[in-house]
């Protein structure tokens, strides 16, 4: 029997969309749960593992917003995608805001649901297993700032030696800065180094991810140290503070 090529969990009410939704990314080769609401699903994951939680924002009871809130609080990092029948920004950025990965209007074509979810997977399993083991034998790569680690190869953040809950999409676009330390980014550029070529998001997405990772790594995140704005041009990670960077002196005089 062929492994399928991951699992997925869809959560929502609309029996129709759910069908469809199991029969075309079952016939795409990907193995798929379907339920119609918060309580299911948080059954479903206390006993399985699964790879990407497609998720509708407008369920009865618990909204997929709160929902999505109340997993990363509780530590899940299992990437999320976000269907709603709202397409407004505003709604768009809080989804962000609360731990969703992904943001996909409703009504839309499988097709792009389909996209989505594979780069979602890919970036993923570049990353690491969501719940896998900590990086094997050997030197595993290990990025120090501040009083923070971070191991890229078991999707790990440290701080003050305690793991910090950070989500894929947090921590995707931290280790594309600590990979590019010292260098000023633009959005689109970092879009393209933490989600690969082709991902479509927006320039306040990128703003409003960099605002939750300084939360999780700043001393003060309204003064930060590491996650620098270059006005005009985007951030830059400055991973001693900017008093030793060499580019901290462009940016002279210019507000965090």
């Amino acid at each position: 029997m062929t492994e399928p090529l991951a699992k997925l969990l869809v959560a929502d009410d609309e029996p129709d969309l759910r069908a469809l939704l199991q029969r075309y990314l079952g016939d795409q080769g990907y193995a798929v749960r379907a339920v119609d609401g918060a309580a299911p699903l948080e059954r479903l994951l206390a006993r399985e593992r699964f790879d990407v939680l497609v998720l509708d924002v407008m369920m009865p009871g618990e909204d997929g917003l709160a929902l999505c809130r109340r997993l990363r609080a509780q530590g899940e990092t299992i990437p999320i995608l976000m269907l709603t029948a709202r397409g407004d920004s505003v709604d768009r950025v809080v989804g962000l805001e609360m731990g969703a990965d992904d943001y996909l209007p409703k009504p839309f074509q499988p097709r792009e649901l389909l996209a989505r979810i594979q780069a979602l997977v890919r970036r993923q399993r570049l990353l690491g297993a969501h719940h896998g083991p900590v990086a094997a034998a050997g030197a595993p790569e290990r990025i120090d700032f501040g009083d923070c680690t971070l191991w890229p190869g078991a999707r790990r953040l440290l701080r003050a030696g305690r793991e910090v809950d950070i989500s894929s999409t947090e921590f995707a676009l931290l280790l594309a800065f600590a990979r590019q330390p010292r260098r000023p980014l633009g959005r689109d550029r970092l879009i393209a180094l933490a989600h690969g070529p082709g991902h479509v998001a927006t320039d306040r997405s990128v703003d409003v991810q960099v605002m939750r990772l300084r939360k999780l790594i700043e001393p003060d995140p309204a003064r930060p140290r590491h996650l620098r704005t270059v006005w005009g041009v985007g951030y830059v990670f400055l991973p001693d503070g900017p008093a030793t960077a060499p580019q901290a002196a462009g940016m002279a005089g210019a507000p965090p």
